[in-house]
């Protein structure tokens, strides 16, 4: 695990709840897409990337993800989803996770995102600004 958590400068920890499991008895495919949603959000947090949102209206979006499942989770564990960034132009970038089970010791599934920032206001894409760049740029 050391390894997992020196590879992703920032890693989310998540218990899995009973409910997230599916008939076959594993955590259900969509769920995946949660505890996506829950890193990215803790991601943009600690570079602060969401300060402004409410000033100038500008924001991520997502234009698409993706999930490739090696192994199954099941309740009860804790796992931890590392983050890195890609790709980063200068209105986008792409996110890729990782999942760590605490339980099995293994990676269990990757995934990414394309995410766009947008004005909310315009309904136009944005650029980013040197300050997210810069953020960015830390955790390629």
């Amino acid at each position: 695990m050391e390894d997992f958590l020196a590879k992703h400068s920032i890693s989310t920890q998540i218990q899995i709840a009973w409910g997230e499991m599916d008939a076959l008895q594993h955590v259900n495919n969509s769920v995946y897409f949660k505890y996506f949603e829950t890193a990215r959000l803790d991601f943009f947090n600690q570079i602060n990337l969401l300060a402004d949102l409410k000033t100038t209206g500008v924001g991520p979006v997502l234009s698409e993800t993706n999930a490739r499942f090696k192994r199954p989770l099941m309740f009860p564990d804790t796992i931890i989803v590392g983050t890195k960034i890609s790709d980063i132009t200068e209105d986008r970038f792409v996110m890729h996770y990782t999942v760590f089970s605490q339980a099995q010791q293994a990676v269990t599934t990757i995934g990414w995102a394309k995410v766009v920032m947008f004005n909310v206001k315009t309904g136009q894409k944005a650029k980013l600004t040197p300050e997210l760049l810069d953020a960015l740029s830390k955790h390629q």
